[in-house]
This record gives C-alpha cells, sequence and structure tokens, in this order.
C-alpha cells in the first residue's frame, strides 16, 4: 500500500510534467497530422508521450509503458505482462485544436488487467483527478490542498447523463428517450468519467469504439470514488483485450443502479 500511494504521488508529479509540456502549443497553429486511423496528431501530442515514456519506464523498472503514441499500440501488438503502464498523452485532441480546455492526460498503472493507479489531468483547467486502487480518490485545483471525492445515489427519475461531444453513438440517443428528465451534458475527454466519479453526473455511455488508454486512467478514477465501468453485458470493463480495443461501455456513479434496463434490445 504504501509502495502504491509513493508511485501515484511521483505519477501525478509526472502528468503534470506532461501537462506543463503541452500547453506552449495550446492555442497556437499548431500542424494537426492524420494517423492510420484517421484521428488527428499534434507536436504536443509527440511531446508529452516522449516525456512520459522516458519518465514512466524508470519509476517501475519491468513494467512496460503502452502509449497511444507508440508503435506498437498503433499496430495493436504489444505482448503485456502482469504490469505495465498505459498513457494516452494528449486525450481530446480535438478539444487541444478548438480551444475547448477538455483535453487531459491520462496514467494509469495495469495489475492482471486491473486499473491499479490512475491519475487525469486537464492542465488548460488546472485540474488533477487521481486515485489508486482500495486507497481513494482526490480532485485537486491548481495545486491546493487535494479534497476526497466520491460519486453519489442514482435518482432515476432525474438522471445526469454525461455524453462525448464529438462521439456520441445512436444508442445514447436511443437511451435518453427512455428516460422520463434526463439532464445531459456534453464534454470532451476523460472528464466525463470524472464527473461522473465527482457526483456531478450518474451515467456515461460509449457505444462507439474506444482503446484501453483512453479509459484506464478515468476508470481507476470511477471505481475507486465508489462506481464501476462496465462492458454492456454488466462486466467490469479489463485490460490486456487483442488490439488493446474495447467494447461499448457504460460508466456509473452508483453501482446499485440497474442500468442495463436502459440498453437492453436497443
Amino acid at each position: 500500500m504504501q509502495r502504491l500511494t509513493e508511485l501515484t504521488s511521483e505519477v501525478c508529479r509526472l502528468t503534470a510534467e506532461a501537462g506543463e509540456k503541452i500547453m506552449p502549443f495550446y492555442h497556437k497553429a499548431a500542424a494537426v497530422t492524420l494517423k492510420k486511423d484517421a484521428s488527428p496528431l499534434t507536436a504536443a501530442d509527440r511531446a508529452s508521450h516522449e516525456f512520459l515514456v522516458n519518465s514512466l519506464q524508470s519509476l517501475l523498472p519491468g513494467a512496460i509503458v503502452v502509449s497511444e503514441e507508440s508503435e506498437d499500440a498503433i499496430n495493436g501488438s504489444m505482448d503485456h505482462p502482469n504490469f505495465f503502464w498505459l498513457v494516452d498523452p494528449l486525450d481530446g485532441t480535438k478539444e487541444f485544436v478548438k480551444g475547448t480546455n477538455e483535453f487531459t492526460v491520462n496514467v494509469a498503472l495495469l495489475a492482471a488487467g486491473v486499473p491499479v493507479l490512475g491519475v487525469v489531468h486537464a492542465p488548460a483547467l488546472g485540474v488533477m483527478f487521481y486515485a489508486a486502487r482500495n486507497l481513494g480518490c482526490w480532485r485537486q485545483v491548481d495545486g491546493e490542498q487535494p479534497i476526497p471525492i466520491s460519486t453519489r445515489r442514482a435518482d432515476p427519475p432525474r438522471l445526469a447523463v454525461v455524453a462525448s461531444r464529438d462521439h456520441a453513438g445512436p444508442l445514447v440517443g436511443a437511451m435518453l428517450s427512455r428516460l422520463l428528465r434526463p439532464q445531459l451534458q456534453s464534454m470532451g475527454s476523460s472528464l466525463k468519467f470524472c464527473s461522473v466519479a465527482e457526483g456531478k453526473a450518474d451515467i456515461y455511455l460509449r457505444d462507439l469504439p474506444t482503446m484501453e488508454w483512453d479509459t484506464a486512467a478515468a476508470q481507476c478514477v470511477v471505481e475507486a470514488a465508489g462506481g464501476g465501468v462496465y462492458t454492456l453485458d454488466g462486466q467490469p470493463l479489463r485490460y490486456g483485450k487483442p488490439a488493446l480495443k474495447n467494447p461499448a461501455i457504460m460508466t456509473v456513479g452508483d453501482t446499485r443502479f440497474d442500468w442495463r434496463s436502459l440498453v437492453s434490445n436497443l
């Protein structure tokens, strides 16, 4: 437990430094290229990637680092040992390019397919969410004293739903039609998970594809805050899957809530 606490502190520091690497590129006309999957890539992505890969490799010897910008990750050919890092050096590149402030740096440590440490940092907003399995979850703003956060109990007639601004799939609209008076908020990056973790939203359905680095850090935050991230068959989302691809997922703050009835037969 002490080692995990120390690691979390170090990862928070490194993630904040990665955010500092990103910000000089923000609000500038940075060149955007397209990767093989047609997703955008900027110099900010690469600067954060290079810093985190080099730093994490020395932080926990023997644990490989899988970053979104790693060539092996792009090819989906990485073999995972028991412990490995999953890194998204700039989650929400579209938000970064549009200047919405809703982009994050995500770092997670995986053990036997389960996220045991997670840090989500939004450098433009000055906010960091971090968690470690069985040790709690915190929100820290601009270096101030961290505040413990937790999910809230669901109120089915008045569910607060958070959705992706750019990637809300068809199931989201179908699910919303089943709710009585849903409160909908759209935002970018892994901040959607964090909104559930801190009790500002109840559910987040993502039916379009994601990759493991998109979700691992935020899943640790949600679970440590009392919620859960599940595949649509009700199983907790796990890692080390073939090609690093996630199926459709549902994030919930109240794990007792019958969310599966909202997506059944859609």
